[in-house]
């Protein structure tokens, strides 16, 4: 097996091939307020300067493409953990010489890519109700209102790597089975902890419930903040809640008053632990 050390001239050489690469892009790239519309004498002149540009973007691509195939290869035989603390010396490297060289920063490709593996642990469960174990139970009187609430979770969007956090609420009218309270926030980890968005992530710890509890009705409700809104590009900061009602007595007004109720906001703990 090759050591990360190893790979210092390949992945050199393809990070340089990539940052030429870049630059190509950068200069043969026409900016739109540049354009101006060509009179008829310059038609065809205009024409063949467009495709000569397009041209030179699809090179410049290919290469690009040429070099990821490079790194590929150059991290043959590595495991899962050494790829990972490649890429993130690779990332770091793009914030320059000075700042990537510095010695507080030998680690940091290794403990970020530990933390990676920790924040997508959840795809490790093929079958995610795994999670529950020996969790579930038969109740034959269990027919009433259950709801379990302020569950903190943590995941990561997968648009931007950039973290989302929140609480989830769950309540459900049994059909006869009661799920071990502890096992709620269990199976909502397992779904969490992976790139996600949080309108899948809330459809699928509901549709997860359901097929193991088989309830009369069942509700589901998130509330988080997400890193790629507050940390980046509009840089504000906000809520975002979703809720999902599942089961056959879902349309019933008296179930689905209940449901709504068990998984409302109001009286939240969200304001003392976030």
């Amino acid at each position: 097996m090759a050591a990360v050390s190893d790979l210092k001239m390949p992945l050199k050489a393809a990070e340089g091939a990539t940052a030429a690469n870049v630059d190509s892009q950068t200069f043969t790239q026409m900016p739109e307020d540049k354009v101006v519309e060509p009179t008829s004498d310059l038609t065809s002149s205009a024409a063949s300067t467009r495709s000569m540009g397009n041209e030179e973007n699809t090179i410049a691509i290919r290469s690009v493409e040429d070099a990821e195939k490079g790194v590929q290869a150059a991290l043959a035989g590595l495991t899962e953990e050494q790829i990972g603390e490649v890429a993130y010396k690779i990332l770091l490297s793009t914030l320059g010489p000075k700042e990537s060289s510095r010695p507080v920063l030998q680690r940091t490709p290794y403990r970020a890519a530990k933390a990676f593996r920790e924040m997508t642990v959840g795809l490790t469960y093929e079958d995610p109700a795994v999670a529950v174990g020996q969790g579930l139970f038969d109740v034959p009187e269990a027919r009433d209102l259950v709801a379990v609430r302020d569950m903190t979770f943590h995941s990561l969007c997968e648009h931007h790597l950039l973290p989302f956090s929140g609480i989830a609420h769950i309540a459900y009218i049994p059909n006869g089975k009661v799920l071990g309270l502890s096992k709620f926030p269990r199976l909502l980890e397992v779904f969490a902890r992976r790139l996600q968005l949080q309108e899948r992530l809330t459809s699928q710890f509901a549709d997860c419930l359901v097929d193991l509890l088989q309830p009369e009705g069942l509700a589901v409700a998130l509330e988080a903040t997400h890193g790629c809104m507050c940390h980046r590009g509009v840089g504000a900061t906000g809520s975002t809640r979703t809720r999902v009602l599942r089961g056959p007595g879902k349309d019933d007004p008296a179930i689905k008053e209940q449901l709504l109720e068990g998984v409302s906001f109001a009286g939240s703990l969200r304001n003392n632990r976030f």
